[in-house]
């Protein structure tokens, strides 16, 4: 009995060593080798888990999941646009739960690095900043600005003194040991020079002045990528850029659905095994450095206590190579580090790959879709009441406020009919220039054309034929915000939709320039006013009972339909390769945005021997850059799908019918 109390004893001592910072307060500082915790310092392996991009019945397994792949800290920004969507009025509910995120951090037993920003770049819809912020009077973002060093006071405050209510700072026994103000701050720092210099040091200042007890850094420069774990997904219209597909994947060791990528996830749980190994050298000094031969080094790492870590870098990118060292000989793989956590042994090389593949497999569900039905935009009516009028062209997310991607612009064309295109002639052109993503160009009700921005060139020029008859003609442009600018000197500024010039060509008197006459505008579509997506069946929607392949042809056109919830607990997608451009909502929930867009480029085989550039081994050329869409099983309650569909794509096959599979791992 007494040697059974012992052993009880010591295992209760052993728990409380583990979980440490997680049950009493302690001491968490920093010196030019380490973060130092309790007076030890550590290598401690952040991992970033961006909480809006899963769901919360998600978190869990993805935390643990870091956790046994030998992650110490999980790493998430915070997001502004998300948490005070209007001024003063905060959202910490279902997926934007930033409290119950960071509980479960802690209760994994690992530390948070929280980067409140408020700026986060991210590829997320206009930096993280809410749209608000761009009409508060006077405003530069991410300046030496009062208006806005005040509006982020505000919101960096709300959210310290929220984490402070819940006693989540590791001086609170919580799990924050690292805040975080600003991101990217090279970039900044060469667009605004002294005025950014000086907003950085009132960053700094206000970062002391929070007074939280655990370490600030005042930004991130923006030469360091940020070690994401898992990406996750755009849902709703969270994807900024603009152009950034729904998928946040990112090749992540955790997939979008929260999978275990192999080999990736296990060759980095190796590595990170291997490094910790080597922290009681690594923290204890700089480097020894010498050469090994031509392109070879050893790093060495030495402690006063005599613990001694070698890392081995082979720099040739052709060729293998034998080195000596520590009277030992050595193959080192071309282009690769070997990692000798006692200068004797090699415990891990980052070329060579000790873990089985995985391969993705996509079975369709015991769930059929059954049952569409169908409204379509009744495209010939006027504008509706909430349109307006006005001389010129606007800004589009002046008029929206990005309340919706689309922004009509609308103006009539009267046309005599004398007119010689209608005799026989040429018909007119007409030009459209547009800093949109998208455009579609719609004469008297029909669909005439579409044009596409790029992420590398914003600004559509659309010169095209068009039908027109005598009398009144109704132009009507839609153009389409694939999210909104997260990075760039003054972003704030930068403009977005149809600001002209617009000019009609071909007609009997010359040129028509439209871009200064009176226009009207309607935000949105008729769809989006008449809440379609809504699970109420109480809508004021007429829904047609028919099925997808009768409105192939059909631009703006709502689908919905039933389905039974999929047996089992897989992850669910929707395979949407059939579909044109649109949205996808289920049970009123939106998973994101879709559009069929088709990767180019050299797709041949390669390897990633040699230095790595991004465009080294690009893949699935002339396949859609996204198809299978990440449906949480958390949506399904109600059971119903709807889907938007803005303009048919030239690429959609004979058949438009959305699939629900389901997702496996295979080795």
């Amino acid at each position: 009995m007494e040697t059974n109390s012992i052993s009880k004893s010591i295992l209760l001592l052993l728990i409380a060593i583990q979980l440490g910072c997680q049950l009493i307060s302690c001491t968490v500082t920093y010196d030019s080798k380490a973060i130092v915790v309790n007076g030890r310092r550590r290598i401690l392996i952040s991992g970033s888990i961006h909480y809006p991009r899963s769901t919360p019945e998600m978190w869990e397994d993805i935390i643990m999941k870091a956790k046994e792949g030998g992650l110490d800290v999980i790493e998430t920004y915070v997001f502004w646009n998300v948490h005070e969507p209007s001024p003063g009025n905060y959202n910490f509910e279902g997926r934007y739960n930033l409290v119950r995120f960071l509980k479960t951090v802690q209760k994994a037993g690992l530390y948070v690095h929280l980067r409140i920003g408020p700026y986060v770049c991210a590829e997320w819809n206009f930096g993280g900043f809410p749209v608000w912020l761009k009409y508060v009077p006077g405003i530069s973002f991410r300046t030496d600005n009062e208006p806005f060093k005040r509006a982020m006071r505000g919101f960096t405050e709300k959210i310290v003194n929220l984490m402070k209510y819940e006693k989540l700072f590791e001086s609170q026994g919580g799990p924050i040991i690292l805040s975080q103000i600003e991101n990217e701050y090279g970039a900044l720092d060469k667009k605004f020079g002294a005025a950014g210099y000086n907003y950085m040091t009132w960053a700094a200042e206000m970062a002391v002045g929070l007074g939280t007890g655990v370490p600030w850094i005042m930004c991130k420069q923006d030469d360091a990528p940020d070690p994401i774990y898992h990406g996750g997904t755009n849902f709703g219209r969270s994807a900024g850029g603009p152009f950034i597909t729904t998928s946040y994947d990112y090749d992540a060791p955790l997939d979008e659905y929260g999978l275990i990528r192999q080999p990736k996830y296990g060759h980095l749980a190796e590595l990170h095994r291997a490094i910790k190994r080597c922290e009681p050298a690594l923290v204890s000094g700089d480097p020894t450095v010498f050469s090994l031969g031509a392109h070879q080094q050893a790093h060495v790492y030495y402690s006063k206590f005599g613990h001694c870590a070698a890392f081995l870098s082979n720099y040739n990118t052709a060729n293998a190579t034998r080195v000596t060292f520590n009277k030992m000989h050595h193959t080192l793989p071309q282009w690769s580090i070997s990692i000798l956590p006692d200068c004797t042994n090699i415990v891990f090389n980052t070329a060579k790959i000790g873990v089985q593949s995985t391969r993705m497999t996509m079975l369709p569900t015991n769930s059929q879709m059954f049952s569409w039905q169908t409204f379509s935009e009744d495209l010939t009516t006027s504008v509706d009441d909430s349109a307006f009028t006005t001389i010129g062209l606007l800004d589009q997310v002046n008029v929206t406020r990005d309340a919706s991607d689309y922004l009509w612009y609308i103006i009539s064309v009267d046309v005599e009919p004398s007119e010689s295109f209608l005799h026989g002639g040429e018909p007119p052109k007409l030009l459209v220039q547009s800093t949109g993503h998208a455009l579609h160009v719609f004469i008297n009700g029909q669909l005439s054309d579409s044009a596409f921005g790029t992420r590398e060139n914003r600004r559509i020029r659309y010169k095209n034929n068009i039908k027109l008859r005598s009398g009144r003609n109704k132009i009507a442009l839609l153009s389409v915000a694939m999210g909104l600018s997260n990075i760039g000197g003054h972003y704030e500024s930068w403009e977005t939709g149809v600001l002209g010039p617009v000019v009609l060509y071909g007609l009997d008197h010359g040129k028509r320039d439209l871009t200064h006459a009176k226009w009207s505008y309607q935000v949105g579509l008729k769809g989006e006013a008449m809440d379609v997506v809504s699970t109420n069946d109480m809508s004021s929607v007429e829904w047609v009972q028919g099925s997808l392949i009768a409105q192939k042809s059909q631009p703006l056109t709502w689908h919905k339909a039933y389905f039974n919830e999929p047996n089992g607990n897989e992850p669910l997608a929707l395979d949407m390769h059939s579909m044109g451009k649109g949205q996808v909502w289920i049970n009123g929930q939106s998973i994101g945005r879709y559009w069929t867009a088709y990767a180019t480029g050299d797709c041949q085989r390669c390897h990633y021997n040699g230095n790595y550039r991004p465009t080294k081994c690009q893949v699935g050329c002339g396949r859609p850059t996204q198809r299978w869409y990440h449906v949480p099983r958390s949506c399904l309650q109600a059971l119903e799908l709807l889907l938007e569909r803005a303009v048919p794509s030239n690429e959609e096959l004979a058949m438009l019918q959305p699939r629900m599979v389901l997702l496996a791992r295979g080795a």
